[in-house]
């Protein structure tokens, strides 16, 4: 999705997505993930199978949900591919490694678990002291961040699942809860805080924030984009905004306000060229639109209706030529950036 021309108009016409049932309560998180899958074998003129060393690219579509079920899908058709059983509470987030062979689950169980993303079983389980509502892997997935309600910042080595983590407490003064973290290298943890300040963490060297980013009212969504000219662009929605920040020089780019507040739950995804997604949501009684803005000028561009509840997540695929959203309803729907 790239700017419009002047003429353009902003609302669009009715799309229809791809409605990806299953889950069967509120939708929390959705991550799309991009592996390197070998391709199958093919046969010769003599009909000797061949084998060969190449691989394709496949994207896949993972979601957490609180009916404790966090599944895996095909990013392009939204079929069913597996599910992740065995927390005994709400999960609040779901991400696969880099490489696509490991997944973790953030839970309402006090607990994180480690799975093999191949066959679904559990590796390990990190216990915690509340509720647990985002994790992250490191750009090499040798670690693991996770954040939640008892405000700390731990980090596991994946190596050593048996040793205590690191912990780094957010606040001294007061108790503030972590509702997303995302690493910015192998080194650098940012954790974005109910107080409305995003606090980056050298899990290596400090037991204090290296930086801090504030924005207006608490944070409830946190996205890292690296742009296809190397620029990496952090994406915060809090209160009634979602802005953006330039990671090379920390200085905010833009600030846009929505016309919805992120609540109770929300989130914006910045398209892969530099457009914004919105969505729409977050408490109970708002609308259930997903709307689309420009980057450049926060002009609206697209309004779209389809979901029965209000939308709680989003995330735009990779390749930009489409976005997944996961509501209250249940479902997941998938929409084309260009329909």
């Amino acid at each position: 999705l790239k700017s419009p021309p002047e003429s353009s108009a902003a609302p669009t016409g009715r799309q229809i997505p791809i409605v990806c049932p299953g889950h069967t309560r509120p939708l929390a998180e959705l991550q799309f993930c991009t592996i390197d899958e070998p391709t199958a074998s093919s046969s010769d003129a003599d009909g000797k199978e061949t084998t060969t060393d190449t691989t394709e690219k496949r994207t896949f579509l993972v979601s957490a949900c609180h009916d404790k079920m966090p599944m895996l899908r095909d990013a392009v058709t939204g079929d069913w591919i597996g599910t992740f059983s065995g927390h005994k509470g709400a999960v609040w987030s779901c991400r696969f490694d880099p490489g696509g062979y490991l997944a973790g689950t953030a839970s309402g169980d006090f607990s994180v678990r480690v799975w093999d993303a191949i066959t679904g079983r559990s590796l390990y389980t990190f216990p915690h002291k509340h509720v647990v509502k985002t994790l992250d892997w490191s750009p090499d997935s040798k670690r693991l961040a996770t954040g939640g309600h008892e405000g700390i910042l731990r980090v596991y080595d994946i190596s050593r699942p048996k040793e205590d983590p690191l912990e780094f407490v957010q606040s001294t003064k007061e108790k503030v809860s972590i509702s997303k973290c995302n690493w910015l290298d192998n080194s650098t943890v940012l954790a974005a805080g109910e107080d409305g300040t995003v606090r980056f963490w050298n899990v290596d060297e400090t037991k204090q924030p290296t930086r801090t980013l504030s924005v207006e009212g608490g944070i409830r969504d946190m996205e890292l984009q690296t742009l296809p000219l190397g620029k990496t662009v952090l994406t915060v929605a809090a209160g009634q905004e979602v802005n953006f920040f330039d990671m090379s020089t920390h200085e905010k780019i833009n600030s846009y306000k929505m016309p919805i507040h992120f609540g109770a739950e929300g989130g914006a995804s910045l398209h892969p060229s530099m457009a914004l997604g919105a969505k729409e949501g977050g408490e109970l009684g708002c609308d259930l639109k997903v709307y689309v803005f420009d980057f450049d000028t926060g002009k609206e561009l697209e309004r779209h209706k389809g979901h029965h509840g209000p939308v709680r997540c989003l995330r735009y695929h990779p390749d930009g030529k489409s976005y997944a959203t996961g509501s209250e309803d249940g479902t997941i729907r998938i929409w084309k950036t260009d329909p």
